[in-house]
C-alpha cells in the first residue's frame, strides 16, 4: 500500500508559517526559523501546505507504508 507525504524544498522555503497554520494534523514544524520541516508519522498527505505554501517549496510524494 502506498500513501503521500509533503516534502519541504529546504532551499526555497521562506519560513512563513503557511504550512503549519493549514496542517489539520500539525505536521509541520519550523527548524530553528529557517525552513518547515514535516514530521512524516504524522503527514496525513492531505496536500493543504502544498496549496498553501506562496513559494511552491512543498510537495506531494508517494512513500512506501510499511505497516499492513
Amino acid at each position: 500500500m502506498t500513501r503521500k507525504n509533503a516534502v519541504v524544498d529546504k532551499e526555497i522555503c521562506v519560513s512563513c508559517g503557511a504550512c503549519m497554520e493549514a496542517c489539520p494534523v500539525g505536521a509541520i514544524k519550523t527548524i530553528n526559523g529557517c525552513f518547515a520541516d514535516v514530521d512524516i508519522n504524522k503527514c496525513i498527505g492531505c496536500g493543504l501546505c502544498s496549496r498553501t505554501c506562496p513559494t511552491g517549496c512543498i510537495t506531494l510524494v508517494e512513500r512506501l507504508d510499511m505497516k499492513k
